[in-house]
């Protein structure tokens, strides 16, 4: 909204900054930050009023979770809400990237609210049930990826990138939304099962939002887009502004988040920013590059699936328990322990998801 400013730039020269989008990306992650910081304690304390016992916690899980139990969930809700603000606020309005974003992240964050909400108010783990869960998440990024291949340009618009090429793509054509719809869809789900402990989740989230926002910025970018050798798509660098409110609101829900969490993020959380990486991911073309920076997330859904589908066939399990997160656990990790070293494998991961813009 406050990009209007920079058309009063000839009468007050100093207005121009609103024009470029690293300012105004800086401005939305400050302001998100502040925001959640500042209103974090009154949300916390109203949730733990409203929801009562809290998120239920498993107790065939580690002994150590019973712990945590009367802690509040649906801590997404502050993430989500300072995002908005902070992108509503600095974000240019006009983009139409910037809406088909944050249409996929409202209406996954409110799958996962009524998710959490039945779980709250059940004091059950079952939630929403999983097909007509799946099923809205499937039509909402169809949707979505529908509305991209549209307004972006009609040369690349049903191509799938791949890393380490230059300018080829697989041409899809109208099969586009069904493939990265999938993108969309297992993104959500897969840091939706990441997020398992104190700190797990959001860290890697903020790191991923960090890695594409600058993907983002290159690939919106004509002049930068051609030395690396990407593909351009005009108006994804805006989308840069919506990954630093991203990173602003992860880091002050941290601040409540960290061990031991006052919050919990929630499905509402998880499963909102998940949509969110996964529609930008296919927004700037770069798909399989969101497997590699998300890699933590990948490995979290896999062994679940893996786990379910081993079990099934043969009765045993391949895993102490799962997600991945709490076989640790079960083998002797302690909480800070699973979360840092997690922590670290996706900062290394983003660093190899970026070392592919330049080894073309």
């Amino acid at each position: 909204m406050l990009v209007w400013l920079a058309e009063f730039a000839g009468s007050f020269p100093i207005l121009n900054v609103f024009r470029y989008i690293t300012f105004r990306a800086g401005g939305a992650t400050a302001t998100a930050l502040l925001f959640v910081f500042f209103f974090g304690p009154a949300a916390i304390s109203w949730l733990r009023i409203k929801q009562g016992k809290g998120q239920p916690i498993r107790t065939d899980g580690p002994e150590s979770h019973l712990a945590k139990r009367g802690t509040p969930t649906m801590g997404g809700l502050m993430i989500l809400t300072g995002l908005f603000v902070a992108t509503l606020l600095w974000g240019n309005l006009r983009n139409p990237y910037v809406w088909i974003v944050l249409g996929v992240t409202a209406t996954y964050g409110a799958i996962g609210f009524y998710d959490d909400f039945l779980k709250v108010t059940k004091q059950s783990h079952k939630g929403f049930s999983s097909k007509a869960r799946l099923g809205l998440e499937i039509v909402i990024a169809l949707a979505a990826c529908t509305a991209i291949m549209q307004v972006s340009p009609p040369s690349i618009a049903s191509g799938f990138a791949l890393p380490f090429l230059k300018e080829w793509m697989i041409p899809l054509g109208i099969l586009f939304p069904v493939v990265t719809a999938f993108v969309v869809v297992g993104a959500g789900n897969s840091v939706n099962l990441t997020d398992g402990l104190d700190g797990l989740a959001i860290v890697p989230v903020m790191i991923a939002a960090g890695t594409f926002g600058f993907i983002a910025y290159l690939a919106g970018n004509a002049i930068f887009a051609n030395y690396l050798q990407i593909h351009h798509v005009p108006g994804v660098g805006e989308l840069a502004v919506i990954c630093g409110a991203m990173m602003g609101a992860g880091l002050g829900f941290l601040w409540f988040n960290a061990p031991p969490a006052q919050i919990f993020m929630g499905d509402t959380g998880s499963l909102g920013l998940g949509g969110m990486l996964g529609t930008i991911a296919v927004a700037i073309k770069h798909e399989i590059v969101l497997a590699i920076v998300g890699g933590l997330f990948v490995v979290e859904a896999l062994s679940v699936i893996i786990q379910v589908a081993v079990f099934k066939r043969t009765g045993k399990r391949v895993f102490l328990m799962a997600p991945i997160h709490h076989h640790f656990e079960k083998l002797g990790w302690t909480e800070p322990q699973v979360v840092i070293r997690f922590w670290i494998i996706s900062v290394v991961l983003a660093l190899v998801g970026l070392a592919t813009l330049k080894l073309r």
